[in-house]
């Protein structure tokens, strides 16, 4: 077996840059299709009869498994080879959008979205590393570093926009079929370009049971909450989902502090930097995911926009989530990541506040431009932050765990913030059904759900406090920017 090393003392510059050009692609899709699917969720919702609160497990079973088992994947890429990994990841999510785009009720739907999401959690990792082992001169690696970024960022930026013209002018199918031919060709370039590698000196001894316990102990716990739509909270139907979730949690506990090779070493902890990092991460995720969701079925229902119209209405914010990414990046290093990472989430709670006075009679310019962008630049500002404090003072061989896991915490955060508001918003619309029109009963749902989300980034901007003051920034340009959705 090649090291690291060897291999990259063998590749080409011409083969490195289409090992860069593979690793974009690869992340590209992985981020596109947690984008691409927002302003379709209206035609999917008709299409194959979704109820109000089923719909969010389109979102859900995705980011479920994808969080869940992100750490995991890029322990695997190590363990078990790189380019293998890179592989298998890139023909799940393929076989996995293919599914998707022929699913024809809610079921099938679902349990693809979530084998997607194992595919996306098994190839994005893979990209990274693939990256970091073949740019080894700093120098390069900052510039490769800095592609990859981009083209994370413009996944999110062209997704929404890419959903909307699929949708509106062919169907909403071909948001995930449109995968299909990408990752064959990209199957096909992997093997000509890829030489295989692995972690030097690493035991094969891989966490499954930690990723299967707390992915499954998340999901129940989503399931539980969103029980409550139609349900009482101290009803069986509630309580054993939310009783299943607890065990597992528990077990996944159990499990991490007893493993040799932990999932989440809870040592890392330690550091306060990451605990912060994380925390503002994990609510940061869970106040932002949710309006993406609703400004989505507003535009469309409320405002009866067309998939098109919606997706060009995201295309400002998508471009101030860049913008914020790429500017912090560069100041982080002057004011530190407590101050950005405080200010930013700060900025977030305040644009929600704003955006939940839009009512029915609002119109985008007047209701939605204005906070939605905002609050995007700030989400924006937050990740080069959270990502360098999450890695600060970890050890080079912890360094790649440390930023999955803060992705992998935003991403579980938005998935239970999306549950609980979606509920809370479903709930408010329907103790107002027969007292006022469907339109105001629909947008005061998803007021509410504003403001508590609002809240939640408050919380954050406090919980930024966790983070040491003063930490030494090294290279802005070395920071990895996680996933612009």
């Amino acid at each position: 077996m090649t090291t690291a090393a060897e291999a990259a003392a063998k590749i080409s510059d011409r083969r490195k840059q289409l090992i860069l050009l593979l690793a974009c692609l690869g992340q590209f899709m992985v981020v596109l299709d947690i984008a691409i699917v927002t302003v379709a969720l209206p035609s999917m919702k008709h299409s194959l009869n979704f109820s109000a609160t089923g719909l969010q497990w389109v979102v859900n079973a995705y980011t479920l498994t994808y969080a869940g088992f992100l750490l995991l994947g890029g322990r695997t890429a190590d363990l078990f080879g790189r380019r293998k990994i890179f592989l298998l990841g890139l023909t799940v999510f393929t076989v996995a959008s293919l599914v998707c785009g022929l699913a024809w009720a809610p079921g099938p739907m679902v349990a693809a979205r979530a084998i997607q999401g194992l595919g996306g959690a098994i190839l994005s990792p893979a990209t990274l590393t693939i990256l970091i082992i073949t740019f080894t001169d700093p120098r390069e690696r900052a510039h490769a570093l800095g592609i990859w970024s981009a083209a994370l960022a413009s996944g999110g930026a062209t997704g929404a926009l890419a959903g909307g013209v699929l949708t509106d002018y062919l169907n909403w199918r071909w948001i995930f079929l449109i995968n299909v031919p990408i990752g064959i060709a990209g199957y096909f370039l992997a093997r000509s370009v890829l030489q295989e590698s692995r972690a030097e000196g690493s035991s094969r001894s891989l966490d499954v049971g930690g990723a299967i316990t707390i992915t499954g102990g998340l999901t129940a716990l989503v399931y539980g909450v969103v029980q409550t739509d139609s349900h009482a909270w101290t009803s069986i139907s509630t309580i054993i989902p939310l009783a299943i979730a607890a065990v597992l949690v528990v077990s996944f506990v159990v499990i991490e502090l007893r493993a040799a090779a932990p999932l989440v070493p809870f040592g890392t902890f330690r550091s306060r930097a990451l605990s912060g990092a994380n925390v503002v991460m994990l609510m940061i995720g869970a106040s932002m995911f949710a309006m993406w969701y609703f400004i989505s079925l507003y535009l469309q229902e409320v405002l009866h926009y067309s998939p098109m119209q919606a997706g060009l209405c995201f295309l400002p914010a998508a471009l101030a989530v860049v913008l914020g990414a790429q500017v912090s990046s560069r100041i982080v290093g002057k004011f530190g990541p407590r101050v950005i990472l405080s200010a930013s989430t700060l900025v977030v709670g305040l644009s929600l506040f704003w955006m939940s006075q839009t009512s029915a009679t609002s119109t985008y310019w007047s209701g939605i431009f204005g906070p939605i962008t905002i609050a995007a630049l700030g989400l924006g500002f937050s990740f080069p932050a959270g990502t360098f404090a999450a890695t600060t003072g970890v050890a080079p061989q912890n360094a790649g765990l440390a930023s999955g896991l803060v992705n992998a915490t935003r991403q579980l955060g938005g998935a239970v913030g999306l549950a609980v508001l979606a509920t809370i918003a479903e709930q408010h619309t329907k103790s107002l059904l027969g007292t006022t029109s469907v339109p105001e009963a629909i947008t005061s749902g998803y007021s509410l759900a504003f403001v508590v989300g609002g809240c939640i980034a408050i919380v954050a901007a406090i919980g930024a406090f966790i983070v040491p003051a003063h930490i030494k920034v090294p290279t802005p340009t070395s920071i990895v920017i996680p996933s612009a959705d």
